[in-house]
């Protein structure tokens, strides 16, 4: 999931040496932390959200069969 969320990231942004994916295990959840450079926030999030929240449908659905909750958070 690391590898694919970070393939995504680096073809978005203008600075894919800066993207950075840190990966939290739990019992039940994968929790998927991902840094951009400031200036490609806004390439990340999109117009109201919707580049992000396609980016968590595509990473949760190649996740069904770890069983696990995966959650993709931005940090900054």
């Amino acid at each position: 999931m690391k590898e694919l969320l970070e393939s995504i990231a680096k073809a978005l942004v203008d600075y894919p040496e800066h993207v950075d994916v840190r990966q939290v295990d739990g019992e039940r959840s994968i929790i998927l932390e991902l840094r951009v450079a400031d200036e490609d926030m806004g390439k990340i999030i999109g117009k109201q959200g919707r580049i992000i929240k396609a980016i968590r449908v595509v990473v949760g659905a190649a996740a069904v069969k770890e069983e696990k909750r995966i959650m993709v958070e931005v940090m900054q």
